[in-house]
């Protein structure tokens, strides 16, 4: 359900928000064009002024208007322009607007005279550059001053990272907000389902044992002995099963106020030790690696059951003459458990699918051994009831469950 929640929240966020990147960035492509045109459309001008289209070849060229090219006049950008001689030095300079030419100016038109042999025009990154330039070699050297758009364009971006941030803020709330909405039928939905599993589980629990009291009353002998049998072991069965719900509706509804301090050193040493006769019969040891004093926050009797599911899981599915390792290590932020076994590998689909109720991968196996695929749901909802994680992996032929518990949750 956690994980429906998080994919549910986490894809109306993404898209919310990738619609408001994309009018952000939309408004920033569009503003940029329209600064870019108007810079090239300013060169461009001044280009045609100073150098004029030829006449056709019986006509003689007509000269360069003189009080055009002067009294041209620039809005919304500093433009500057340097009449050049055959021998590109200056000869004469014009500006555009109502700023004189400045020092700098200058000093900017010599050094692009200096560095460029031949005709180009250059606007470059309106985010980083300060001047644009049309140099045409032996004629004319116009210069846009876009320090105003460049600052212009930058603060537009600044205030646009704000108000994505602000409004990243308020996506994560609306999306919380429809998840919840959307997700709350199938909460509710399960919820009744394991309400009705827990209910259903302690109605048959009574009838159950009333017959299997029934049963063990009854006169054996050669006619009825097989029937007798066939009765007791699906009594039994049905009775583990309806005690494994059992186990799993607990687990489910486990209160902080009946958690206490433990030390789960001693807790997982234990269970350990009564779990080497099983793995004895499987000629498999039972390696521990455990440091001394670490305790945890938690419901002893969930934290008992959940080591001990996970030992005996790793006995269930290790191999004939190998080794399990129980391990146990704790820092300042985080306890780990892990107990590793040697068999076959679980395939990377299938690590989260197995803490699933009823979830078996191998149905043959668990069925011959009287399993129904809730142990490791119990084991999830206690690691989950403290907090914790608990994942599960295989690498180079050993499986490994890890549980992790943050320290002083409490």
């Amino acid at each position: 359900m956690e994980n429906l929640k998080k994919k549910t929240f986490f894809t109306i966020f993404i898209i919310i928000s990738l619609f408001a990147v994309f009018f952000a960035t939309f408004f920033h492509v569009q503003t940029y064009h329209r600064e870019y045109t108007g810079i090239l459309n300013n060169l461009t001008r001044m280009r045609n002024l100073t150098n004029p289209r030829p006449e056709p070849i019986e006509k003689e060229m007509k000269p360069i208007n003189d009080d055009d090219l002067r009294n041209r006049k620039v809005m919304d950008y500093e433009v500057y322009t340097f009449i050049l001689n055959d021998n590109n030095d200056i000869v004469d300079k014009i500006s555009h607007s109502d700023n004189d030419i400045s020092d700098e100016i200058t000093a900017k038109a010599k050094n692009i005279i200096d560095s460029n042999n031949m005709s180009k025009v250059k606007i470059g990154f309106l985010y980083w550059n300060k001047y644009a330039y049309n140099y045409e070699e032996g004629n004319s050297l116009t210069i846009v001053n876009i320090s105003n758009t460049r600052n212009m364009l930058l603060t537009n971006l600044l205030i646009s990272l704000l108000l994505v941030g602000i409004g990243e803020l308020v996506i994560y709330i609306i999306s919380k907000k429809i998840t919840e909405w959307i997700t709350k039928p199938v909460l509710e939905s399960f919820d009744r389902e394991k309400e009705f599993v827990a209910n259903a589980s302690h109605e048959l629990k009574t009838p159950l044992a009333v017959m299997m009291a029934n049963i063990d009353c009854l006169d054996v002998n050669k006619k009825n002995e097989k029937w007798i049998n066939n009765l007791k072991s699906e009594s039994d069965r049905m009775s583990n099963l309806i005690t494994r719900l059992l186990d799993l509706s607990k687990t489910e509804y486990l209160k902080k106020e009946n958690f206490s301090e433990n030390n789960l050193s001693m807790i997982v040493e234990k269970r350990a030790l009564i779990f080497e006769s099983l793995a004895y019969e499987k000629n498999i040891t039972i390696e521990t690696k455990i440091a001394e004093k670490v305790n945890l926050f938690c419901h002893k009797e969930s934290i008992d059951e959940l080591v001990s599911i996970l030992i005996d899981n790793a006995i269930s599915h290790g191999k004939e003459d190998s080794k399990i390792g129980v391990n146990l290590t704790s820092n300042k932020s985080e306890i780990k458990l892990e107990v590793t076994n040697k068999g076959d590998p679980i395939p990377p689909d299938e690590c989260e699918k197995i803490f699933e109720r009823f979830y078996r991968n191998d149905k043959s196996h668990n069925r011959k051994s009287g399993r129904y695929g809730l142990g490791l749901a119990i084991a999830k909802n206690i690691v989950k009831a403290h907090n914790g994680n608990i994942r599960a992996y295989s690498k180079d032929g050993t499986t490994t469950f890890e549980v992790n518990f943050k320290t002083n949750e409490h």
